[in-house]
């Protein structure tokens, strides 16, 4: 049985009997727009997949048709388990070498098949993947952030198994529609923001009025000291500097040297101050991925497990789910906000609004280069085709490694770089 799922795969239901393809038939579907390729004599219809592949759609059609046996073992990479699990997505039946070409149904029969398939299957949504609605850990057919908290230990290893479907994680509409967000979302809400305290930092420095480290307010310039008459336990020719009174003694005290300074904060820095709140933003981005979205919630805890998949948990499960790829505004306004208060108690208002908007576009650079990351095909030998392919080992082969998403830098001092490929 096949069965078109949006812009997901081509699945077959466990159930039926494979259809069976002659090599002729296979070989015409060579283009972007309809792409099969056989793994031994297994037929894939990869169309979906084309733009997702890390390596670029031109590797895959270039060997369209043909068997990619060697290439799933490598070199240049051999692909994982998890990779080999997901190909398994696109299945769509077997090659016949023994049949003529004549003998094989053409395609518009076997449209009108598949047509006729797909009408008769009263559960669409089940066949979007090979998922076994009988067998899985979690029922898909109902929402799954209720579910998940149950499955203990086996968690983190049903996580880790990405599939190619939606997942729906709440029953109520409003709640599932608030964890959605496409993604020209997170551009068209911060960017204004970012256009806005630009202009304000800049302007305001202008003013040449932010200073860092500047004195607290003016100290005198000596320290006045009155003693009383009934506490001089010493004659008065010890203290050449008094001045002699029928009950007081005034001392004049040289005050210590003051280590008071200030620095003008110039708006000619404020692209460099800019920059810097963007490196910052990489940092603190390496820890929230890290330590935030790939903590390990304790088996025993089902609040914890439930957290976890609401952050982040399901974007593993379901890697090229389109909707779930950047964080909604709504949410990520309070730990925006959280940081913009922080900043600013920390510094001068000014430099730290300054470094708080280089942040914020940091963020934003983020969240777009994680989208293109899942759904762009870079060019060959660019920095975004290798961290394309970088991120996606992270989903398919390494989770516990390469958490850097715009950047790799803080993977490098961390100890957590993906390895090379070896053989």
């Amino acid at each position: 049985m096949l069965f078109f799922c949006g812009h997901f795969n081509i699945a077959m239901s466990p159930l039926v009997s494979p259809r069976v393809f002659s090599e002729m038939e296979v070989a015409r579907h060579c283009t972007k727009y309809s792409c099969w390729v056989l793994l031994g004599t297994k037929v894939y219809d990869v169309t979906g997949f084309l733009r997702m592949h890390p390596g670029g759609e031109a590797l895959i059609l270039h060997r369209s048709g043909n068997d990619v046996s060697l290439e799933m073992e490598g070199p240049p990479h051999r692909h994982s388990e998890n990779a080999r699990r997901w190909m398994e997505q696109y299945y769509i039946g077997e090659l016949d070498t023994d049949s003529n070409a004549d003998e094989t149904q053409t395609v518009r029969e076997r449209r009108k098949t598949q047509e006729h398939t797909v009408d008769e299957e009263p559960s669409p949504l089940s066949k979007c993947s090979q998922v076994d609605l009988d067998t899985d850990l979690v029922d898909w057919r109902k929402p799954l952030a209720w579910q998940v908290g149950h499955l203990g230990e086996k968690y983190d290893t049903w996580v880790h198994q990405p599939v190619d479907r939606p997942i729906r994680l709440f029953g109520n509409e409003f709640l599932e529609a608030s964890t959605k967000t496409s993604w020209y979302m997170v551009p068209a809400v911060w960017m204004p923001l970012v256009f806005y305290l630009s202009w304000y930092c800049y302007t305001t420095l202008a003013l040449e009025t932010t200073r860092l480290f500047a004195s607290t307010g003016n100290r005198p310039n000596h320290i006045s000291v009155s003693l009383s008459l009934s506490l001089a336990s010493q004659p008065i020719h010890a203290f050449p500097h008094v001045q002699s009174s029928r009950y007081l003694y005034p001392v004049s005290v040289p005050p210590p040297p003051s280590p008071d300074y200030s620095v003008l904060v110039h708006k000619y820095s404020f692209p460099l101050i800019f920059i810097m709140g963007m490196v910052m933003w990489t940092f603190i981005e390496y820890c929230i991925h890290r330590f935030v979205f790939h903590m390990r919630p304790p088996a025993h805890n089902y609040y914890l497990i439930t957290i976890h998949f609401l952050l982040h948990g399901q974007h593993h499960k379901s890697p090229y789910d389109g909707s779930r790829l950047v964080f909604p505004p709504g949410l990520a306004s309070v730990v925006v906000g959280s940081f913009y208060l922080l900043l600013t108690k920390a510094f001068p208002e000014t430099l730290g609004v300054s470094l708080f908007v280089g942040g914020l576009f940091g963020y934003v650079v983020y969240d777009m280069t994680h989208y293109y990351l899942h759904y762009g095909s870079p060019q060959r030998n660019t920095y975004l085709y290798s961290l394309k392919a970088y991120h996606v080992k992270h989903h398919f082969e390494h989770q516990r490694a390469g958490f850097g998403i715009s950047t790799t830098l803080w993977d490098h001092p961390f100890n957590t770089v993906i390895p090379e490929q070896t053989f």
